[in-house]
């Protein structure tokens, strides 16, 4: 392809636009509007799969031993624990390193030894760290099962419920980029076929000096890149500012929520609406080159 030709191009698809100024202003803004919810859905998914790893890599199971067993017994329980499958890591956590947990947790003025006699109740305990989430079940399960074992831990309930609303957030998040994914698409559609219906004259001209069906497509799809890609750019630009705003408001109140607060994390997810822009611009040119020109 000529460069002249290709000057050509973006030259026609820049007029296009400068002929139909309100209604490219419009699709570009609608454009923007969409792509700004899709990508607050975007970043509500990332900061879900970032919430869930957080939660998944700090999932332990405790597993109470009998208060009188040695201390022998209860090491060798270990190893046994971590030979089994899912299992990633085990810890053995003394009685007295229980003790002194608790004793931080009350603070220094409970001397909790005196009010127990001079005698520590508490058993020794295993912490395990399992390979998967979905794995916690079945190791607690086996490690319940084990001689020795008076009680297992793992906040089941808590951890499914938890778990279970992340997954659903992923899958809503997903089902309203994709809806809304659509919309943008079709929204440009209309924008240039009303840009074909306009020049419809001029095109059946150049249909009969000879131009080829390309060489009439081409500028319209340039216009459908260039609204899309220009919808996009007012879209992370007011998303990443939004989400810097929101960040460093919320953060400090809910220091507890983990969120992503990487500002190249948030950007490398955001770039990703400037493909899609101009994909969805594109896709939507094609779709209304090809259904309505008819060339």
């Amino acid at each position: 392809m000529k460069p002249r030709t290709i000057a050509y191009y973006f030259r026609q698809a820049v007029i296009s636009m400068g002929r139909n100024t309100g209604m490219s202003i419009a699709a570009a803004l609608t454009v923007a509007i969409a792509l700004f919810i899709l990508g607050s859905f975007l970043l509500l998914v990332t900061n879900a799969n970032f919430i869930a790893g957080v939660l998944e890599s700090n999932v332990e199971i405790a597993a109470y031993l009998d208060v009188d067993m040695p201390r022998k017994d209860a090491e060798q329980m270990a190893q046994q624990v971590a030979a089994m499958d899912l299992v990633a890591d085990v810890r053995l956590v003394p009685k007295e390193e229980g003790l002194n947990q608790l004793r931080k947790q009350f603070g220094d003025r409970h001397d909790l030894l005196s009010a127990l006699g001079g005698v520590n109740p508490l058993p020794d305990y295993l912490k395990i760290k399992v390979t998967e989430p979905e794995g916690v079940r079945a190791v607690a399960e086996a490690v319940a099962g084990l001689e020795g074992v008076e009680k297992v831990n793992y906040g089941e309930l808590v951890v499914y419920r938890l778990f279970s609303v992340i997954y659903w957030v992923r899958w809503l998040g997903l089902g309203s980029m994709i809806l809304l994914s659509l919309s943008a698409v079709f929204l440009v559609a209309i924008t240039v076929r009303l840009t074909v219906f306009a020049r419809r004259r001029e095109i059946n001209i150049m249909k009969y000096v000879g131009a080829t069906d390309w060489f009439i497509r081409w500028p319209f799809f340039l216009e459908g890149m260039f609204l899309g890609l220009t919808g996009a750019l007012v879209a992370v630009a007011s998303l990443y500012g939004t989400y810097q705003f929101l960040v460093s408001n919320i953060g400090p109140a809910l220091p507890f929520v983990p969120l992503v607060t990487d500002s190249l994390t948030v950007m490398r997810h955001l770039a990703w609406l400037l493909l899609a822009g101009t994909a969805v611009g594109a896709l939507g040119s094609a779709i209304s080159v090809h259904r309505f020109l008819k060339v």
